[in-house]
Formats: structure tokens, C-alpha cells, sequence
């Protein structure tokens, strides 16, 4: 029997509800079987979408920025290899938190641009994700042995196919598991965002907060909504990962 998010996070609070028989517990508020206890989950939940969103938007960005921070850092010439490092080094200092306020507050000010709430989630997450997926994509594409650069060239491939075709396909299967533990790290820290407005899941619990004065029982809903969501990525990132191998190996 296959459960939904939404069912696994009710039967966790009606067992949180009934260990909690103490009046000082509130979970009325998240309460399925009451109509106003619904309507507060269904709100809650309702953030998954704009989690989703953002963390998946800014996951496909910092993919591709990654890669392309990463080949300079391995070329044989000492400026791209110094772009690579300046980049990464000034990037996974920068705390995500900060990076979020300068993106909205300081680049719009700054450049006289109006940046929306969404895509200045987007850009923050999508630069600091770029910096761990470049180090990830350097490690990978190093892990190829040189015989397949080799066979590449002796059938007159360029550097530009001998990465498309060869080398990258196989760094990708090897780098499966860490692309999808930092997927993950995006998904957590796209709660951030909530910081200017976002409405996202944390959001969405912060603004019931201040409507119901119950923090406990809602940042325990809140803390229920992400671990499914971890749990169902980690677990697509598992099957992705047998069928990559079973691939390879047909």
C-alpha cells in the first residue's frame, strides 16, 4: 500500500496528538480530523509546490555553472585553473544566508534593477550550489582514465566530443550520488529564502505562527514536510542510480 506525503504527515501528527494528552500540547491547530486543523495542514503543505520550484530551478543553474566552472579547472594553462579556484574559494566562504540578502537587497540597489522574490531564491542558491558542483564535476571528469582521452583522439575526436561523448557520460554515473546529496542541500536551503518573502514551506509555517501561536506543533509539521521530501528525493536518487547501472551493464 503506497502512502502520499500528506497521509504520512497526518498519521505522524495523530501519533504526536495522542502521545501529547497534556494541555499545554496544541496540536488541534494541524489536526486532520478537525476542519480547521485541515485547512491549517492543506496550508502548509500547500508550500511544497514553491519549494519544489525554487530548489529544482536553482538545481538546474548551478549544474550548468558548475561545469562550467569546473573545466577551466582542469586545463593545463594557470589563468583558467586560477579562475576555477578564485571562484570556487570566494564562493563556499560566503554564508548562503548573506548571499540571499546582497542578491535582493544590494544587487538591486546597487545596479538599479528590480529583482523578484523568486529569482533572487534562484540566482543566491544557484552560486553557491555552483561552487560545491564544480569541485564535484572536477573530481568526477579527474576520475576518468587518461586511455579514454587516448582512444578519443585516435578516432580524430575533438576536446570539445572527447568530453560531450566520452568523458562526461561517465563522470556523471560516478558523480550520481553526490549531484543528488546536493540537490538535496538545495532543497533544505531554499528555507532560507523565506527570509524575504518567499512562500515557501518555512514560509508558510512562520506565517501560521503568527496566526495561531503555536510553534511547536507547526515547526514539527514543518519539520515532518521536509524529511518526506528528503526521503522521496533520496530515494529517486537510489533507483536513478541501479538503473544507470543496469544500463551500463546491458
Amino acid at each position: 500500500m503506497k502512502f502520499l506525503p500528506t497521509k504520512w504527515i497526518a498519521l505522524a501528527l495523530m501519533a504526536l496528538g495522542l502521545a501529547g494528552c497534556s494541555g499545554n500540547w496544541g496540536w488541534y491547530v494541524v489536526d486532520p480530523r478537525l476542519d480547521a486543523g485541515w485547512l491549517n495542514l492543506r496550508f502548509l503543505l500547500s508550500g511544497y509546490l514553491y519549494t519544489i520550484l525554487l530548489s529544482v530551478t536553482a538545481f538546474v543553474i548551478s549544474f550548468a555553472l558548475g561545469l562550467m566552472v569546473a573545466l577551466p579547472g582542469i586545463s593545463r594553462r594557470r589563468g583558467p585553473r586560477a579562475f576555477n579556484r578564485v571562484y570556487v574559494e570566494i564562493v563556499r566562504s560566503m554564508p548562503i544566508l548573506v548571499l540571499i540578502l546582497w542578491v535582493y537587497y544590494g544587487v538591486a540597489q546597487g545596479v538599479g534593477l528590480s529583482i523578484s522574490v523568486f529569482w533572487s531564491g534562484v540566482i543566491a542558491l544557484a552560486i553557491s550550489d555552483s561552487a560545491f558542483q564544480a569541485e564535484i564535476f572536477r573530481a568526477g571528469i579527474q576520475s576518468i582514465d587518461k586511455g579514454q582521452y587516448e582512444a578519443a583522439h585516435s578516432i580524430s575526436l575533438s576536446n570539445a566530443d572527447t568530453m560531450r561523448f566520452i568523458i562526461l557520460p561517465q563522470a556523471i554515473r560516478r558523480i550520481l550520488p553526490a549531484l543528488g546529496n546536493q540537490f538535496v542541500y538545495v532543497v533544505k536551503m531554499s528555507s532560507l529564502v523565506s527570509i524575504i518573502g518567499y512562500e515557501e514551506l518555512t514560509r508558510k509555517a512562520n506565517e501560521l505562527i503568527v496566526q495561531e501561536y503555536r510553534q511547536f506543533e507547526i515547526y514539527t509539521v514543518l519539520a515532518l514536510e521536509y524529511l518526506v521530501l528528503v526521503l522521496i528525493l533520496s530515494a529517486g536518487v537510489r533507483w536513478l542510480e541501479r538503473r544507470m547501472r543496469t544500463d551500463e551493464r546491458g
